[in-house]
């Protein structure tokens, strides 16, 4: 979230090595029929292996394997699956999928900045072209 960013190759391009660590681990993608697969190795110690809540984490993902697939299952839907493999932290490896429904709201930008305005800004905005199209007849 925010700047926790990844660009993940589809190129075929090897793995970093074992000992060049990322915050965000090190992504390789590629195609699997209509699912883009990612595999993210090479976290730090300072990465949890998995966070089930906001407020704790468990695992250090110096030994995490993550496995993520996103598939299309319809025009409104993204299916999300993650496989969590780290035997430093867990017995065996785990995955969740989660559906993804498109919504119907509009989607606004997440931005921090100074003063943290944008959101306000926004539907503030929105707010007043609700009101000037209801005020015409």
């Amino acid at each position: 979230m925010v700047h926790d960013a990844r660009i993940v190759p589809l190129d075929g391009r090897s793995q970093l090595s074992e000992g060049m660590r990322q915050w965000m681990g090190s992504s390789r993608g590629r195609w699997e029929g209509d699912t883009l697969v990612v595999e993210t190795a090479n976290f730090t110690d300072q990465t949890a292996s998995f966070s089930p809540s906001v407020r704790s984490s468990v695992g250090s993902g110096v030994t995490l394997h993550l496995t993520e697939r996103f598939r299309r299952v319809d025009d409104d839907t993204l299916l999300y699956e993650f496989t969590v493999n780290d035997p430093s932290s867990f017995e065996r490896p785990f995955t969740a999928a989660l559906p993804m429904k498109r919504g119907a709201a509009p989607m606004f930008e997440y931005a921090c900045h100074e003063g943290n305005y944008g959101m306000l800004n926004l539907l503030t905005g929105a707010r007043m072209e609700e009101l000037a199209d209801t005020s015409q007849p």
